[in-house]
């Protein structure tokens, strides 16, 4: 194993990205675990490979640098024995003093134990650590437990609409028709296509087939093998429902009903456990209805996003045809992407988004497709007013995907705006 780990530090060359990730801003040398997290396939390992870059261009020797990823199938590590990566480094490179050598782990949550091993290599030898992994809830466990205090923790998500634009070389220009029609033209693709880095200049067939074996991995591997779920045709029904039922509350009671009325003898409990699995490893993302009380928030229903529209799109071909569901998913992983905290609002009507600021100031966010049906617009900004009132929000916003209008209705200022526009110029990652 030591002599393989040899070959795998020898081996690596830094591949830089093409694409500045709009989402984070890593420090080099914070003297600080640095922990990147975010979906399968999302830039988390490109993020690390620039990282190397920035280090190599500040004179950093390359022999300073190792690199282990851990879905590597040569790697056979276990908490027993993860201290051979440094005694194979050192025997490489007997000269060099391990705290001037930064470590990057990729996908470290492979391995159990990982933890003590990072605990012991930042107390002892360095404090130039880099570590990523796929599943939110392993990680803080045990950084909470283990490496309390000692990490700084960043989520990397698929391309934003900004990066999506940058990797196929367009210039975002809001100020003319023409350009607006170009960002228009992107956002639609972008909502269909998805925004997973590797599928960026694939032809749509062959994005579509490696979107179904994304979601494949991520049920079979990060969920199925990793928590040891016993009745995996029940999971995937379970998921199929979140599906389906983006933009509305999900009512886990109806699915656990649905599953008992076809035969399939389940515990409610597993079926909660089945949706903290899937936001742990980032195959959604979930939102709670608003309230000012943090304990009524926590017991609402919960809305829950597809962290990729692509991959909404590839599984569950009816979203396809429901454009206004791409919108919707689409929005709330774009403020999702810029840390901000979302909600939505339930009252006699509804308000799709609210989102909250600092100083908790609130913001209340209607989406859809269009309101030029004089229907669709008196109940899009009823929902709306009503959430701005409550709130004391002066203003109220509507994305569409084409739209733009500003007016008064009944005493709150409405501004209208089409999802490109909007996030091309509200597009600073806080």
């Amino acid at each position: 194993m030591k002599e393989t780990i040899k070959d795998i530090i020898l081996e690596y060359q830094p591949v830089g990205s093409a694409i500045v990730r709009e989402q984070i801003s890593i420090p080099l040398d914070s003297g600080l675990i640095v922990s990147i997290i975010g979906s399968r396939r999302s830039g988390k390992t490109y993020v690390l490979h620039s990282i190397i870059q920035d280090i190599l261009q500040k004179g950093v020797e390359k022999r300073q640098i190792v690199f282990i990823n851990f879905e590597d199938e040569r790697l056979q590590l276990d908490q027993s024995n993860l201290d051979v990566i440094l005694q194979a480094y050192q025997e490489l490179y007997p000269s060099v003093n391990l705290q001037d050598v930064y470590f990057f782990f990729d996908e470290i949550q492979n391995v159990s134990g990982w933890e003590k091993f990072i605990r012991r290599l930042y107390d002892t030898r360095s404090k130039r650590i880099f570590v990523t992994g796929s599943n939110s809830k392993l990680l803080s466990t045990e950084i909470a437990t283990e490496l309390r205090g000692r990490t700084l923790t960043f989520t990397v998500y698929p391309f934003c609409f900004s990066e999506y634009l940058r990797s196929h070389d367009v210039i975002a220009d809001t100020t003319t028709q023409a350009g607006r029609s170009m960002v228009n033209h992107y956002a639609a693709r972008f909502m269909s296509e998805g925004g997973f880095p590797e599928l960026s200049r694939l032809d749509t067939a062959l994005k579509n087939k490696l979107l179904q074996e994304y979601f494949n991995v991520m049920i079979y591997r990060d969920i199925v093998e990793r928590y040891a779920v016993s009745n995996p045709l029940v999971l995937k029904f379970f998921i199929k429902k979140i599906f389906s039922s983006v933009t509305v509350p999900l009512s886990v009671n109806k699915i656990f009903n649905d599953l008992k009325s076809m035969g399939y003898k389940v515990s409610n409990t597993y079926l909660y456990d089945y949706m903290d699995y899937c936001n742990a490893v980032f195959l959604t993302q979930s939102i709670c209805k608003f309230d000012f009380s943090e304990i009524k928030r926590a017991k609402s229903d919960k809305k829950v996003y597809v962290i990729d529209t692509g991959l909404l799109a590839a599984i569950d071909f009816k979203a396809t045809q429901n454009r206004g569901t791409l919108l919707e998913n689409q929005v709330a992983l774009e403020f999702l992407k810029r840390g901000k905290e979302l909600a939505y609002y339930k009252d006699s009507y509804e308000c799709d988004f609210v989102v909250t600021e600092p100083g908790e100031c609130y913001t209340p966010v209607q989406v859809s497709w269009s309101i030029a049906d004089p229907a669709t617009r008196d109940r899009e900004l009823r929902g709306l007013v009503q959430a701005c009132k409550l709130m004391g929000a002066k203003e109220g916003t509507v994305i569409t995907f084409d739209e733009q209008d500003r007016f008064n209705q009944n005493g709150v200022e409405i501004n209208v705006i089409s999802f490109g526009v909007y996030f091309t110029t509200y597009n600073k990652i806080s």
